[in-house]
């Protein structure tokens, strides 16, 4: 399965909530390789979860360098 056919279901279940004016959330399996592409495809995202992931990548990267990396998938 290609990035895009994976993310279909994502879109259209956060387009649906959007539109029935809900917050949209979302975390569990999001990381540094997805994150940006993951807030591209729905940037009207409220708030991701990514306390494990960053958590495990903080182990190689330290936990400020971390933080900043995962703040600059959300902003492009």
């Amino acid at each position: 399965m290609n990035k895009e056919e994976a993310i279909a279901p994502f879109i259209e279940a956060a387009r649906l909530a959007k539109n029935l004016g809900m917050g949209v959330n979302a975390g569990h399996d999001l990381s540094l390789e997805n994150l940006a592409w993951f807030s591209q495809n729905i940037p009207w995202l409220e708030e991701v979860s990514i306390g494990h992931a960053l958590i495990c990548d903080a182990l190689y990267h330290g936990l400020q360098e971390t933080i900043s990396l995962y703040k600059a998938c959300l902003q492009q």
